[in-house]
């Protein structure tokens, strides 16, 4: 910090004009207050004394009048109305007093008409117990009640407030509403914290501290923790930061972003407004209208529009509200909640009324839960279920209460599917208890399979082979060489294995054993209830249309997923 030269100046022009009057104290009578009241010098053995306290000019006035500076005592007062009419000129152990602020200096200029002065050398204004302020000089205007103190780069300007220290080049004080500001760079520490900014404003009896321009927060005991901004509010009784424009908040744990909020930097803990975001060391990112942040916890809870980012895992969780637990890596998010899983080309969208993202204690893997109503859409699947898990342990989802899956005009259900993934891409699918598969071929025919238990294999993410066990039953309608159906096939075996093309997927091949039953029956001769097997359902009116639509639950959907066994299909009614 650097003095300003004119300061200087001026500075060396008052020491200039205290030593020539004090030439002329000694060449031409002076005048010297001393225990007898005004007299001349030479006129009794007092006046020689140069150590003389001089009494107050007024002692009988009442101290505490409004507006008044008086003169306590000083070792001489000179005054040459050659010099100046103005002031008097005040040398050794000077103390003023306003009220119940005392001002102390070694000398001083004191415009007693305005109650004004300018104060020079180990300048110390005191108020009670509580409030020190240790300066090289002070100016007062009386006027309109501002002291100016001054200092400099080895001697700063220090306001001491208990437990508060502010330092600074050069201090206002405005004494009448007792605040003060400086404008020049400065810096104020607490029990907890340590500020710096280009403009600081405080105020004793509330406490309370505005600071503008580069301003800085750091927290004395915590080397980690570092706050930046241009304007920032901050009391330091209760060490509360009141963020009022754009702040980034570095710990060793997170980086918060916020331009409105407040942070109590006791307990480490926020509520941040207007869109905030945390980043965590980790890499996941919290973003709210309104987001709640324990920093020592490492606890964020988001209400409006919550974002939670997971970029290891390339996964997004959306809600209404939420809440992010950093140590246990755990997030929770409710009121039309969505995940994004982005990791393979197009992104997958997924709802349910709660998703819970967590993990396991006992060996570390990660779990993501999604229940009830849960309702998924990616351009090339959709899907619903009344519950839904994904274990990062063996790479599988689990589909569970009525899952079903679509993916172009084909459907297929079962009372639980389990998908397997590999490097998130699909593996393989298992339908373990019941399976039922169907494709809409044309109008009212679909092709379809169904059976206890079916896996199915992939490649590429694209279904190679399929194989089907106990009580396998079949309806197809095989395409003719002219892409005509004038057939339909009925068939029962306990064993099916059905091969599929690597491009589009067609069927190169299907084996059923190890008997086989069944009929080939025109069309023109077929009769309606040949056409579907016993347990089938076309559910297209459930199907996710889109990203949004997931969040639509339409009736037939809380119909399926009131019915008590999902064993029991209705067959259809025409």
């Amino acid at each position: 910090m650097n003095r300003n030269n004119d300061r200087h100046n001026l500075y060396s022009g008052h020491r200039r004009s205290l030593i020539l009057l004090c030439l002329l104290g000694i060449l031409v009578p002076s005048i010297v207050f001393g225990s007898q009241g005004l007299q001349r010098q030479g006129q009794s053995p007092l006046a020689t004394n140069d150590t003389l306290a001089i009494k107050p000019t007024i002692p009988s006035a009442n101290r505490h009048t409004e507006g008044r500076v008086f003169l306590e005592r000083a070792d001489k007062l000179l005054m040459d109305e050659k010099v100046s009419t103005e002031y008097q000129v005040l040398i050794g152990n000077v103390q003023f007093r306003k009220g119940d602020m005392f001002m102390f200096c070694d000398s001083a200029h004191f415009y007693e008409a305005s109650s004004s002065l300018n104060a020079f050398g180990n300048v110390r204004m005191e108020q009670g117990d509580t409030l020190f302020v240790y300066a090289d000089e002070l100016d007062y205007n009386g006027a309109d009640e501002l002291a100016t103190f001054y200092g400099d780069d080895i001697n700063p300007v220090r306001l001491i407030n208990k437990d508060v220290e502010l330092e600074t080049y050069t201090f206002y004080y405005d004494i009448a509403s007792n605040i003060g500001y400086y404008d020049n760079e400065g810096k104020i520490t607490d029990a907890e914290n340590q500020l710096t900014s280009g403009y600081g404003q405080y105020s004793p009896d509330t406490k309370d501290a505005e600071f503008r321009e580069h301003v800085v927060l750091n927290d004395i005991e915590d080397k980690d923790f570092r706050m930046t901004t241009e304007t920032l509010l901050y009391n330091t009784g209760t060490h509360i930061a009141r963020i009022v424009s754009p702040t980034t908040i570095v710990t060793d744990s997170a980086t918060v972003y916020s331009s409105n909020g407040i942070y109590n930097t006791d307990m480490g803990f926020s509520e941040l407004f207007d869109r905030s975001l945390i980043v965590t060391e980790g890499g996941s990112t919290l973003t709210g209208d309104t987001i709640y942040y324990d920093q020592k916890a490492g606890f964020g809870e988001a209400f409006g529009n919550m974002v939670l980012t997971d970029s290891v895992r390339q996964t997004m969780l959306e809600g209404n509200y939420g809440c992010y637990f950093e140590k246990q890596d755990s997030a929770f998010a409710t009121n039309r909640a969505r995940i994004l899983e982005y990791s393979k080309g197009d992104t997958l969208y997924m709802h349910g009324d709660t998703i819970r993202s967590y993990v396991l204690h006992d060996d570390s893997t990660h779990v993501m839960t999604a229940y009830p109503r849960v309702r998924f859409w990616r351009v090339d699947i959709q899907g619903l279920c009344d519950s839904l898990s994904f274990m990062e342990r063996d790479s599988t989802l689990y589909m569970h209460r009525h899952p079903i899956v679509w993916n172009e005009a084909r459907q297929i259900f079962g009372n639980v599917i389990y998908v397997h993934f590999n490097d998130s891409t699909v593996d393989w699918a298992k339908l373990p208890e019941f399976g039922f598969t169907a494709e809409h071929v044309g109008e009212e025919f679909y092709n379809q399979l169904s059976g206890k238990e079916m896996l199915a294999t992939f490649v590429d993410g694209n279904m190679r082979r399929l194989d089907v066990s106990g009580n396998v039953e079949v309806v197809m309608l095989p395409e003719e060489s002219d892409s005509t159906i004038n057939k339909i096939v009925n068939s029962e075996s306990s064993f099916l294995t059905a091969d599929f093309s690597a491009g589009p997927m067609q069927v190169e091949r299907i084996k059923m054993w190890p008997e086989v039953t069944g009929t080939a029956t025109p069309l023109y001769l077929a009769k309606k209830s040949i056409f579907y097997l016993s347990n089938f359902q076309w559910y297209e009116a459930l199907r996710p249309k889109d990203k949004d639509d997931i969040f639509n639950i339409p009736p037939e959907m809380e119909a399926l997923l009131n019915e008590p066994d999902p064993s029991v299909r209705k067959r259809r009614v025409d």
